[in-house]
């Protein structure tokens, strides 16, 4: 019988005599010296506020370790994915021997390393005393409260200088307390599973393998990801822009659960994508997150890229004003948004009064209850087909 020769090695090596555990201080410490870092085709940051204080209060509170951290290490510094920094995705220009680059963990890690440095983005988490529990703070900070960006700065002189300010926090009692949690937190070990040198396909399918065998979404967004080799960042230059001005106008409640932050932006690039490549319309380019196109959209110049953002956000500030203007009812879902995007790219210059009235009509008449994917991709077709008699 013939076997495998990869196989007697694979039952000879054991991955997981390569785990360790490092501290929450320890890790923090290594991201602020980019020590630590993320493969270029990494996702942008996809926690909501209230995932980050989960974390935090799962650590304090819980009876259960945190799942490990995946960390690659780069010992082949020639041959490897390119490296960008923690929350501000800056490309590391110098990559040292043994550089830990993070596999699966970013929201954990970016979790903690906020805090760490007392983030912006964390200027309503705080500690309540009185509840127990961090949460997010709904007014004032009452004296009962501590900034979790105080409370696990870095730096203790914080803590002890935002002690000393408040009376109410003075107590030996109190101020042993948050010593206790402080110091808690800051030891909290997580495992660290590591390997050496994988391919970029290798770290994928570890990834993949780790997040349910990869969702769609998280394909989509490692590719636009590599992106910012390029002077690209979609996040910063598209994805936020195009969700936070729906969230602006109080439509928030379309972006959950949060993949959509990135499946509903990327899809209403279609219809740019036909219009800047000058191809007659597909059937399968909907504003659908089914039918995305990220292998086209990735193919691109940075410069037509950058043209199918702008489009498609000047088109989506046409479709908000339109609603506004016209005092429509309050979309059920953003599919209304995004057909209308589509239909301004292609029907951008009309502003007949026929115009208005076909796309009212339209607008409270359309149902997508229960509808298949061919069924929604139809409505499209016969969106964008009707613009043509008011060209």
């Amino acid at each position: 019988m013939r076997i495998n020769k990869n196989l007697s090695k694979a039952a000879s090596f054991n991955p997981t005599k390569k785990s360790h555990q490092m501290s929450i201080v320890e890790m923090c410490q290594k991201i602020e010296e980019q020590a630590i870092s993320l493969p270029l085709y990494q996702r942008d940051l996809s926690w909501t506020l209230q995932k980050s204080i989960a974390l935090l209060n799962y650590q304090l509170l819980g009876k259960a370790p945190v799942s490990p951290i995946s960390i690659n290490v780069i010992l082949n510094t020639q041959g490897c994915v390119p490296q960008v920094s923690f929350i501000d995705r800056e490309l590391l220009e110098e990559i040292e021997r043994g550089q830990y680059s993070v596999v699966d963990g970013q929201q954990r890690l970016s979790t903690n390393y906020k805090a760490y440095i007392n983030h912006e983005e964390f200027r309503n988490v705080i500690l309540d005393l009185g509840k127990g529990v961090f949460t997010e703070s709904q007014g004032a900070i009452r004296n009962n409260q501590v900034p979790a960006g105080i409370l696990l700065n870095k730096d203790d002189a914080v803590l002890f200088n935002y002690i000393q300010k408040k009376s109410t926090l003075k107590s030996p009692e109190i101020t042993s307390l948050l010593l206790q949690i402080k110091s808690k937190i800051k030891n909290y070990n997580y495992t660290i599973n590591s390997a050496e040198d994988l391919t970029e396909d290798e770290q994928i399918e570890w990834f993949e393998v780790l997040n349910n065998a990869g969702s769609r979404v998280s394909i989509v967004q490692m590719r636009f990801s590599k992106l910012k080799a390029h002077g690209i960042d979609i996040y910063t230059q598209y994805t936020k822009l195009f969700c936070n001005k729906l969230i602006d106008i109080g439509f928030g409640d379309f972006f959950t659960p949060q993949k959509t932050t990135v499946s509903y932006p990327i899809a209403a690039l279609n219809p740019a994508y036909e219009v800047l490549m000058k191809k007659n319309h597909s059937n399968n380019y909907a504003p659908i997150p089914s039918d995305t196109k990220e292998n086209q959209l990735c193919g691109l110049d940075p410069e037509e890229l950058t043209s199918c953002f702008s489009v498609t956000l000047q088109a989506l500030d046409n479709v908000i004003d339109f609603l506004e203007d016209n005092e429509l009812k309050r979309p059920s879902r953003i599919d209304y948004i995004n057909y209308l995007i589509g239909f301004w790219v292609f029907n951008n210059s009309n502003n007949s009064s026929e115009f208005r009235d076909y796309i009212i009509n339209w607008y409270d008449n359309v149902d997508f209850t229960n509808k298949s994917n061919s069924d929604r991709r139809e409505i499209f077709n016969d969106l964008i087909a009707m613009k043509e008699q008011y060209s």
